[in-house]
């Protein structure tokens, strides 16, 4: 039997005992992983996933890919030209198990990416939410109704500027204009000191997040940020 799973924004097609690389899963050698966001099992095809199916596999190792150049030059007055190799980090693994149903009962450890929250923290933040819900009284929420219905038809706006508030100008940055920035903010990025501490790991995630297609080497956004973040200062 055969299955489609997703990770890492890819489709991969499996069979027990296949061996695969995938984008790097916060695991350690010898754990095993299992995979929830399958697309088919069989004949069977997800709406978009199939309920209850999962993927288990052994971590093998943490790899990193080939290396890849990318070499940048402008032709300009004030011409420049500038190579950078990347290697992305990954995880091998073993396929052990294809699961029909039964999948969100195995209590198997659930496959992560190295760059995401851990499943675990999504699960212990849960259960405090419903008992923060429970513990608030009526009177509260009906102070809270009051105050919605009271609230003018621009509070949206000034929430999103107070939200805001804090951040800088990305639009400063070499091909960014409102709608990318407005993606940088949805993805947490609002200063320049954060991206001027991005890794080549972190570029690369936000790379595929994102879907840039190589802006940020190609921009020189690390560059351009750690000089606008010391201006700044």
């Amino acid at each position: 039997m055969f299955a489609v799973l997703k990770t890492g924004g890819k489709q991969y097609r499996v069979q027990s005992g296949d061996v695969l690389r995938v984008e790097k899963l916060a695991a350690d050698a010898g754990e095993k992983v299992q995979f929830n966001e399958i697309l088919m099992v069989g004949t069977t095809v997800g709406t978009p996933t199939v309920e209850g199916a999962a993927v288990q596999a052994e971590v093998i190792d943490q790899i990193k890919g080939e290396k890849v150049i990318h070499f940048v030059k402008r032709r300009r007055k004030h011409s420049s030209k500038r190579t950078k190799g990347h290697r992305q980090q990954l995880t091998l693994l073993r396929i052990t198990d294809i699961l029909a149903s039964g999948g969100d009962k195995s209590g198997v450890k659930a496959a992560v990416g190295a760059g995401s929250v851990s499943a675990a923290a999504v699960a212990a933040a849960k259960p405090a939410k419903k008992a923060a819900k429970k513990a608030a009284p009526k009177a509260d929420k009906a102070e809270a109704k009051a105050e919605t219905k009271a609230a003018p038809k621009k509070a949206p706006a000034k929430k999103a500027a107070a939200k805001a508030a804090g951040a800088d100008d990305l639009k400063k940055l070499s091909g960014v204009g409102p709608a990318l920035e407005k993606k940088l903010h949805e993805a947490g990025v609002t200063t320049f000191a954060q991206i001027a501490g991005w890794k080549e790991a972190d570029i690369a995630d936000m790379d595929e997040k994102l879907s840039f297609k190589g802006r940020i080497e190609r921009e020189g956004w690390v560059e351009q940020a750690a000089r606008l973040a010391a201006e700044k200062e």
